[in-house]
């Protein structure tokens, strides 16, 4: 059983640049969905489908300053995967595969 994620209001972390693969922009595209919104839910901590374990990970990382994870299912049952490094250097869409 899935915990619900602890949503915030504000952005919980910086995301340093926005990268994507041409594999990620292509389903997202497929999707209809908006890369904007999905940067959104990430930073105020929806994380999307994680186990409860990968949940907690993610809190104790934004406070620890370790790499965040979300994962989000889209349109269609395609995953698409958020990563925000450690250093909050870079925030990168990709998908399961490629990472």
């Amino acid at each position: 059983m899935n915990l619900p994620s602890i949503h915030h209001t504000g952005p919980r972390f910086k995301l340093g640049r926005i990268l994507a693969t041409p594999g990620a922009l292509e389903v997202i595209a497929e999707a209809r969905i908006s890369i904007v919104d999905l940067l959104i839910r990430h930073l105020r901590g929806d994380w999307g489908e994680l186990s409860d374990s990968d949940r907690q990970q993610n809190e104790q990382a934004i406070v620890a300053g370790q790499r965040i994870v979300s994962g989000y299912v889209l349109a269609g049952g395609r995953t698409v995967l958020l990563i925000t490094e450690a250093d909050r250097y870079a925030t990168t869409f990709l998908l399961p595969g490629e990472y």
